[in-house]
């Protein structure tokens, strides 16, 4: 297997930081892995933007996921400035295929856009 470009590394790093619980919690953090333009369609169908999915991750009075665990996490570099990450995860018997979109910023990777996909288990799914 080959070693991913530095830009697909750094995207896995972010999206790694992302998963975290402590991360998710802190808007100051997140505000440093979001792009200005971030959009997400989440699990439910919800379109979220930055600022409402930074709120609503950081009010300790939402329902939140509980801790995420990735696996089958791979990325392609799309352009100079672009990567794309799938990879699915687990949270609380929750499965969902993910897909994210990395923009180079400045000198920084951040999530520009993501989407999750719930599923149950395929017997007809590809691997």
């Amino acid at each position: 297997m080959n070693e991913p470009s530095p830009a697909v590394a750094a995207a896995v790093e972010g999206e790694l930081r992302l998963l975290d619980p402590v991360v998710r919690a802190s808007a100051e953090v997140l505000a440093t892995l979001l792009h200005p333009e971030f959009r997400e369609i989440g699990t439910s169908g919800r379109l979220w933007e930055r600022d409402t999915i930074i709120a609503m991750l950081t009010d300790p009075g939402a329902q939140h996921p509980g801790p995420l665990t990735a696996s089958r996490m791979r990325g392609d570099q799309l352009a100079a400035d672009l990567v794309h990450l799938t990879f699915d995860t687990e949270s609380k018997g929750l499965r969902s295929h993910r897909s994210s979109l990395w923009r180079l910023n400045g000198s920084r990777w951040l999530l520009y856009f993501h989407q999750a996909t719930p599923f149950i288990d395929d017997p007809f799914a590809e691997v």
